[in-house]
């Protein structure tokens, strides 16, 4: 399983992955679940995967080679709109091929999520959850974040928190509060985790940095959320109707 979430801000966009897969609790190791296509000062695409290793793998492998084919990078393309439909369309042959190929044979699920954001020159920031069926939806106003993978845990504080006018360093803090929940109350969710930050009208990755066990700052945060939790529960009110 894996865990992943970006957000569309008016600052820009926050992306975030863990790093974690498994193939049964004796079987666990990372992968990087975030690929970035850049063209300083023409476009940037930040990809984030969840579901069947083998088909993320398959898919973005032919998202690389798109250029070789095509002379035309993906960050050349006329809109993130149209880059998503090309991943649609190339995440459907994958699943589709490996399906039919499988015969029927074997109960593995194939299918596979993703998560494609980024800005290329000439229009705004966008952000697209693409399904397995190869559809996908765009982000809104009232909708300025997704998620794929074991989202369920990590879902309230971003519901609570999220809005389009939200700083990016906020946006840190609530993502990284979000994959606490998550990697505490879930297992298939682990460090490290991935983080870029694009910022707007700059084509360009801000920052990438990536957080293991030993980052200090994750260490603290998880320690003051988990007091802070503590502390506003103890001070809620006891129900009158109980004595």
């Amino acid at each position: 399983m894996t865990y992943c979430v970006a957000m569309s801000l008016d600052e820009g966009m926050l992306f975030a992955s863990d790093s974690r897969t498994n193939a049964g609790l004796d079987h666990v190791s990372s992968f990087c679940k975030m690929t970035v296509f850049e063209q300083t000062g023409q476009g940037v695409l930040v990809l984030l995967n969840s579901g069947n290793l083998a088909t993320t793998q398959q898919v973005v492998s032919r998202l690389k080679a798109h250029a070789k084919h095509t002379d035309k990078p993906l960050t050349e393309m006329d809109s993130v709109f149209s880059v998503a439909e090309l991943l649609g369309k190339h995440l459907r042959a994958v699943v589709n091929r490996t399906e039919e190929e499988s015969m029927g044979q074997t109960d593995v699920d194939f299918s596979a999520t993703f998560l494609l954001g980024g800005q290329l020159r000439g229009e705004e920031p966008r952000l697209f959850l693409v399904y397995p069926q190869g559809n996908f939806i765009e982000t809104t106003a009232d909708t300025a974040f997704f998620q794929i993978g074991e989202s369920k845990y990590g879902k309230p504080i971003l519901d609570r928190v999220v809005q389009p006018a939200l700083p990016l360093y906020e946006a840190v803090k609530c993502a990284l509060v979000s994959f606490d929940s998550t990697i505490k109350s879930n297992l298939s969710v682990g460090l490290p985790i991935d983080l870029a930050l694009v910022r707007r009208d700059q084509f360009a990755v801000a920052m990438r940095h990536r957080i293991d066990a030993d980052d200090a700052y994750f260490r603290q945060l998880r320690t003051d959320w988990s007091q802070g939790l503590r502390r506003v529960f103890n001070e809620l009110p006891e129900p009158g109707w109980l004595r």
